[in-house]
């Protein structure tokens, strides 16, 4: 068995590790712990410029410190977060929170958005090839680091022409070590396929869930040696078994059209919970926690799968943390959902 060694590079680029605690992000050999986190919502509150609320409600940023400090003794390495969340606020309690134990993990961030620090705003997108450096400066500086792991591009539906130029700059900057390696965070297969080209292109973010499969994408990452790092692993929380109303200033209390799963402050969507209800019983197996096990599913589901739950609480970190040992699902329970489901 491999030891883990997050900030270093594996002797084989194509391999995805040969535990289950570790995971290899795609070709650049870069090893992770198998479950990351992802820092939007820590974050706290923040909207766009009609008042629509982009967070996920209010933090204590001392709770969330604690929280990635419980993440990294937990064998946690990996933490994904972006420019934009909280605008600007999650990179600071990142960058706070790792400290000198900055280089012991991989650090992920993202760029595209353009938003108002005071104001907490998000006021608009730039893909321009002059604004990656700007805003890959302006990371660098809030979450107090020389570089950055994996850079990502954050405009999903971004013109693929203008995404080959932008992958061009991203080569440079690995070049000149400002980053190691990039990817793109959509879910759109073409789009991401651009960015694949690159030959330091190493991952692929998109929406992953046992409720929300995405075929084509986990494909690409197989077939191109990428690594598809999953974001709403949980279902924004109901696969962790939320149901309530999102107080205000949660991005679930008014859920925007690309957010399925909530009705506009009601809660959880009915057809969302029985379909959660139906799979109970498999996703709690070997003494898991629903949440555990959405995750194993995940696992399950290909070898490149990096899933990044979000946290808001020491709480919350030790359960996401919990999945990594009770491991994947195993195949049968992988065909049973899917009868369960009907795919």
């Amino acid at each position: 068995m491999e030891t883990e060694s997050t900030g270093t590079e594996s002797t084989g680029t194509e391999s995805t590790g040969t535990d289950s605690t570790t995971r290899t992000l795609g070709r650049s050999g870069i090893r992770v712990s198998a479950l990351g986190f992802g820092c939007w919502a820590i974050g706290g509150e923040w909207q766009d410029a009609t008042g629509q609320p982009l967070g996920w409600g209010k933090v204590d940023d001392e709770e969330s410190v604690r929280a990635v400090h419980r993440a990294l003794d937990l064998g946690v390495t990996f933490f994904d977060t972006a420019d934009t969340y909280g605008a600007g606020h999650s990179e600071r309690v990142l960058g706070r929170a790792l400290g000198k134990r900055r280089d012991d993990v991989v650090v992920a961030t993202k760029w595209g958005n353009v938003f108002d620090e005071g104001s907490r705003t998000l006021t608009g997108s730039d893909d321009s090839p002059a604004h990656v450096r700007r805003a890959l400066t302006a990371s660098l500086r809030r979450l107090g680091t020389d570089h950055v792991d994996l850079y990502q591009f954050h405009l999903s539906d971004a013109d693929p022409v203008r995404a080959a130029e932008l992958r061009d700059v991203c080569e440079e900057l690995v070049a000149e070590g400002l980053i190691r390696a990039y990817g793109w965070s959509t879910d759109d297969p073409a789009r991401a396929a651009v960015f694949a080209e690159g030959p330091h292109c190493t991952a692929v973010q998109h929406t992953l869930n046992v409720l929300q499969d995405a075929p084509q994408l986990v494909a690409l990452a197989e077939e191109s040696g990428l690594a598809a790092i999953n974001r709403s692993p949980l279902a924004m929380g109901l696969l962790g078994g939320r149901r309530a109303g999102a107080a205000d200033g949660d991005i679930r209390s008014r859920p925007p059209a690309w957010l399925p799963g909530f009705g506009d402050g009601a809660g959880a969507d009915p057809e969302w919970v029985e379909r959660i209800e139906a799979l109970r019983e498999i996703l709690t197996s070997g003494g898991r926690t629903l949440a555990q096990g959405a995750l194993g599913w995940i696992w399950a589901r290909s070898p490149r799968t990096v899933p990044i739950p979000g946290f808001r609480s020491v709480a919350q970190a030790e359960q996401n943390a919990g999945a990594i040992a009770k491991g994947p699902l195993t195949a049968e329970q992988m065909a049973e959902i899917d009868r369960l489901l009907g795919r």
